[in-house]
């Protein structure tokens, strides 16, 4: 018995997940085919498979660096207060950096986020989220120049992991993404 029994429900399969990451990928390289390279920021530890497949399938001359701002610890909800814990590499003056996102649920990490790039002189900031919860929006985010955003799926209000996406740092490697039965985290 694996892991498989603590879902409830799968709610993208490996082969939607990964037609999706192609289309995704197909816009920003037609996006940025006529820009400088693009630099691709990860936030970690969230998006790492996700960012992994996306610069696998952009045709285009890319950076990756990564970035960790953290608003969950062990529980299911954000905390409200993110807090950048992994600085960049690389330097972002004058660049043109998209953020790859494992989920964009109230937008405070990203707000976060697009402020410390801002700060840092960027040319433009996009966003490649994974997963978007819109019913859960509680802080509005303004991208950066003519920064655009990207967005895998639509997410309902679930807890869900797989694909990268944790719970107290477990279920990162389901190849789907599913809903947690909620006697595993309660």
């Amino acid at each position: 018995m694996g892991l498989d029994c603590h879902i409830k429900e799968v709610l993208w399969t490996k082969f939607q997940i990964s037609k999706r990451v192609t289309e995704l990928a197909s816009q920003i390289s037609t996006d940025f085919a006529d820009s400088p390279p693009p630099l691709l920021v990860g936030v970690a530890t969230g998006a790492f498979l996700f960012l992994a497949d996306l610069v696998r399938q952009i045709h285009l001359p890319i950076s990756v660096d990564f970035i960790r701002a953290e608003s969950y610890g062990s529980g299911t909800e954000s905390n409200g207060s993110p807090t950048i814990s992994m600085d960049l590499k690389l330097d972002v003056k004058g660049k043109h950096v998209i953020l790859v996102e494992d989920i964009v649920d109230t937008g405070s990490t990203l707000s976060t986020l697009i402020s410390h790039l801002k700060s840092k002189g960027v040319s433009s900031v996009s966003v490649c989220t994974f997963l978007d919860k819109p019913a859960r929006r509680k802080v509005h985010f303004e991208l950066v120049g003519d920064g655009k955003y990207y967005r895998g799926f639509e997410c309902p209000d679930y807890f869900v992991v797989g694909y990268g996406m944790d719970y107290a740092e477990l279920y990162r490697n389901l190849p789907y993404v599913g809903v947690l039965k909620p006697e595993y985290y309660k």
